[in-house]
């Protein structure tokens, strides 16, 4: 995986995540999210529209950084069109877990940051 392009919007960091997450990618993904969740109330959003792919070890990064976040009174918000990755989530009992959008400006839309796509 290529390192993740990161962009802060506002107060919060949007990071999109390229490529396969899995077992070879999942450690420096993790070192990654572990800094951006360390302070206090981190405010994430995870765009997986380029993901190809994610394996058990990629989803416990993700299920990790929301903790993080979570624990530290911040918000992780993940981005993704995917029906495949939602089928994934709901197969695993983690449909639930995430807070979801389609879209980014969705994902932004109660903060108060809007991306402007041009």
């Amino acid at each position: 995986m290529p390192h993740p392009t990161e962009h802060t919007v506002g107060e919060t960091t949007v990071v999109e995540l390229r490529g396969e997450i899995d077992i070879f990618t999942a450690l420096s993904l993790a070192v990654r999210l572990d800094a951006l969740t360390a302070g206090p109330h981190p405010d994430l959003v995870l765009d997986l529209r380029s993901m190809a792919f994610i394996d058990c070890t990629g989803l416990g990064v993700l299920c990790r950084a929301r903790n993080r976040a979570e624990a530290r009174y911040g918000r992780l918000r993940l981005v993704t069109d995917s029906a495949g990755f939602r089928r994934i989530l709901r197969a695993v009992g983690l449909a639930g877990v995430f807070e979801l959008h389609s879209s980014l400006n969705e994902a932004l839309a109660d903060t108060s940051a809007v991306v402007v796509t041009g």
